[in-house]
């Protein structure tokens, strides 16, 4: 996942990274791929300050420093699918996120990836 190399890498190294991502990738639709996710991945880091100034605002006792680098790379993917994308249902990216966070992350990742984002659930769909 090109968000997660972010956390390794410079700004400076990641167009190289981004290059070395799709290297070992072998699909037929390989360039439509290709761009499809750097264009998710260049909105994503765009807005990352954003992301992680909320993650900071809503979990407590924890900051972004704090949180395993495969939670937070799940979280803020998430998170920009719940407020910024409105092709993917809410439901949806919380189901995905605690799905990758328990088969990546540490033990509790699952519980603690979902407890997170439901603070972000909006009002009107928790009873949905």
């Amino acid at each position: 996942m090109l968000l997660f190399r972010v956390e390794f890498n410079s700004p400076e190294d990641m167009p190289e990274q981004v290059k070395l991502f799709f290297e070992d990738e072998e699909r037929s639709d390989a360039a439509d791929f290709a761009e499809s996710i750097t264009q998710r991945y260049e909105k994503v880091l765009e807005k990352l300050p954003e992301l992680d100034a909320l993650l900071n605002e809503k979990t407590e006792k924890w900051n972004t420093k704090r949180i395993g680098k495969v939670e937070l790379t799940v979280l803020r993917l998430a998170l920009y699918e719940m407020l910024f994308d409105d092709e993917i249902p809410e439901g949806v990216a919380i189901d995905e996120a605690v799905t990758i966070a328990k088969k990546y992350g540490q033990d509790s990742a699952g519980a603690f990836v979902n407890g997170v984002l439901a603070k972000f659930v909006k009002k009107g769909d928790q009873n949905s």
